[in-house]
């Protein structure tokens, strides 16, 4: 079975990285509002009425501003450690469900697993979610590259991989010395020379799809970075994922990616 998936928004403005088969989907993160986050499923041909659950990576309120309308508005349980609920603004007494890394969350026929990541949070985690065989990774927020990462990065056959920063680009810039420092401190950010890095050392030969994804605004071209990462591909599709509006939806199938177009509504996929 397929797995269809998008980034709605990526980026400090705002996260929400959309993953689902036929029948079911769930979204990693909620950044943006419940309106904007239907608005743009709308124009992919995507239906609120498949996800069934929003799985909470940490508590910075690019990944959460948009939790508690949708999760109310649609009766949706939220995957969200102690820790990373205890850090939120906001409570979820009746949507919120722990998870606990390592332990897959069944999700119909998806199957979300969580692990740790570097991060400058109070208990940050990644996901795969699979369906059958079919892997995607949602990797994003991470401070530096780790063995979990990689161990997991080399079952995927799809990732969301953070290209946050150009190294140029962020030394030139205008955030101040302690700003800079945090975000490439070890907890903060990926690079695109350390994303660029990772990728080519740990890629798996079955991998058909890339979604650069958390670019700064102040720090990052996405010319710059998909021109970089094009140069290395070797048959994987490298997108840049946005942080002004969707991507489109990706087929991931164990072969070559296939992106579906707007205008087709399948009624099987999108009814």
């Amino acid at each position: 079975m397929a797995l269809f998936i998008t980034s709605l928004n990526s980026g400090s403005n705002g996260n929400c990285y959309y993953v689902g088969n036929e029948r079911e989907a769930i979204l990693v993160d909620a950044g943006i509002s419940c309106r904007e986050t239907e608005r743009r499923m709308k124009r992919l041909g995507l239906s609120m009425s498949k996800v069934r659950a929003i799985f909470v990576s940490h508590e910075h309120s690019d990944h959460i501003r948009g939790i508690p309308v949708l999760a109310r508005k649609y009766a949706l349980p939220v995957y969200i450690t102690p820790a990373t609920h205890s850090g939120c603004p906001f409570r979820l007494p009746e949507q919120a469900v722990s998870f606990s890394a390592y332990e897959p969350v069944r999700i119909g026929d998806l199957s979300v697993t969580a692990f740790p990541k570097l991060h400058d949070a109070s208990e940050p985690h990644s996901f795969v979610v699979a369906c059958g065989d079919i892997k995607v990774g949602v990797f994003t927020d991470i401070g530096a590259p780790c063995e979990h990462l990689a161990l997991h990065f080399r079952q995927c056959h799809a990732a969301f991989l953070e290209t946050n920063y150009d190294e140029e680009l962020l030394n030139k810039g205008r955030y101040p010395y302690y700003l800079k420092k945090r975000i490439r401190g070890g907890l903060g950010h990926l690079s695109n020379v350390q994303a660029l890095d990772f990728f080519n050392k740990h890629r798996p030969s079955h991998m058909s799809c890339l979604i650069l994804s958390h670019l700064s605004a102040e720090n990052n071209c996405p010319i710059l970075v998909k021109d970089l990462f094009a140069r290395h591909a070797k048959g994987v599709q490298v997108t840049v994922a946005s942080r002004f509006e969707e991507t489109q939806v990706f087929t991931i199938t164990g072969g070559v990616p296939r992106g579906v177009p707007v205008r087709l509504q399948q009624a099987s996929l999108f009814g």
